[in-house]
């Protein structure tokens, strides 16, 4: 079966460790990651190698919407985060691999995200939309350096 890919780049002005940790939190991932129109719950995240997540995506509009989970495979402070995910709809088959590479730049950070295996029945561009989504999303609360 033929998977899709999804290549995404973005320079955001945050620190590398503040980046990361927005991928580790539970409270900062249901917040930044669902794109526009959905709500995100996430019922278990274990952030260490080996470790897992569970999570749901629900469409605002209509109520509807697909679970998910995955491992962490590698984990490398305010680098590197590699992690698998898997839909439990059966309609939605095979593991997705997502890369999230960070660099610290003279500005912030760089931030590149490869996300493969998507399934056939999701077109890639709108993957890539959501994604791009969720970057943005990212950017406002890594962004903003809000003192105490």
């Amino acid at each position: 079966m033929p998977t899709n890919t999804v290549r995404l780049h973005r320079v955001l002005r945050a620190k590398p460790e503040k980046i990361y940790r927005a991928y580790l939190d539970p409270d900062a991932v249901a917040r930044w990651l669902p794109p526009n129109g959905f709500t995100c719950k996430v019922e278990h995240l274990e952030a260490k190698v080996g470790g897992t997540f569970r999570m749901a995506f629900t469409n605002f509009s209509t109520g509807n919407g697909h679970s998910f989970g995955g491992t962490y495979l590698e984990l490398v402070p305010s680098q590197r985060i590699r992690y698998t995910d898997k839909f439990d709809d059966a309609k939605l088959p095979g593991e997705m691999l997502t890369t999230v590479e960070l660099r610290a730049v003279v500005c912030g950070t760089e931030m590149t995200v490869v996300q493969e295996g998507i399934p056939e029945a999701i077109p890639p561009e709108f993957c890539y939309l959501g994604w791009q989504e969720s970057l943005d999303h990212l950017a406002r609360l890594v962004e903003p350096e809000i003192p105490d």
